[in-house]
């Protein structure tokens, strides 16, 4: 009797670690972005982009699920979960959330994309932590998830704009000269999130921000 028991309690400590481990190795990488035809191609939507480029380069293709677009991606024993959500960038925490505790994936296995205002076009920061800087999209991820501690990669998108044209030149096409470009800093962009989830936020960070 005792010697059952003992494998039991055995037998459900290893599906525990089982289950654990395979949670550890899920990530939820989010590109934030607006949905509609007239918001395709504007700065606002690099973090769809972003995934696109991914799925593109893979040869995966996203489905339609509930709060947004997701894909699976799988490499080296890890799975890659991309999300676009489907609740606008100002809204983005809901659907986040949702994906977050359905997949149970933890919190350090987050990665939202999204663009900043504040870096050069096509300049990296990559963050564990800090305030929304006055993005929506990040202000109502932060109310919903109740942290500022989540992992965040910043796409610079500069602040070549006149005064009180910040939400047109935001919600604006990419101009000529950053479309030579982007496909470099795409390329770049998918680099960064498989090292996030290969090597390590840390590793990344030293590897990838402001290059």
């Amino acid at each position: 009797m005792f010697k059952f028991l003992h494998n039991l309690f055995n037998h459900k400590k290893k599906s525990k670690q089982i289950l654990q481990d395979n949670t550890m190795k899920k990530y939820l990488i989010v590109g934030l972005g607006n949905i509609g035809e007239k918001y395709d191609g504007t700065r606002h939507n690099i973090g769809f982009k972003i995934l696109d480029h991914f799925a593109q380069q893979e040869d995966i293709v996203f489905e339609t699920k509930r709060l947004g677009d997701l894909t699976t991606y799988k490499l080296k024993g890890r799975t890659f979960i991309l999300l676009k959500p489907s609740t606008y960038v100002n809204l983005s925490g809901k659907a986040v959330k949702y994906w977050l505790e359905k997949e149970k994936i933890p919190l350090e296995n987050l990665l939202i994309i999204t663009d900043d205002l504040n870096l050069p076009f096509g300049s990296f920061r990559l963050k564990t932590k800090g305030s929304d800087g006055g993005h929506k999209g990040l202000k109502d991820l932060q109310e919903k998830l109740g942290t500022t501690k989540y992992n965040r990669f910043r796409f610079g998108i500069s602040d070549s704009f006149g005064q009180g044209r910040q939400v047109d030149y935001v919600l604006g096409k990419w101009s000529a000269e950053e479309l030579i470009h982007l496909p470099e800093r795409l390329d770049k962009s998918i680099a960064l999130i498989k090292s996030f989830v290969l090597s390590g936020v840390a590793i990344t960070m030293n590897s990838f921000n402001r290059k």
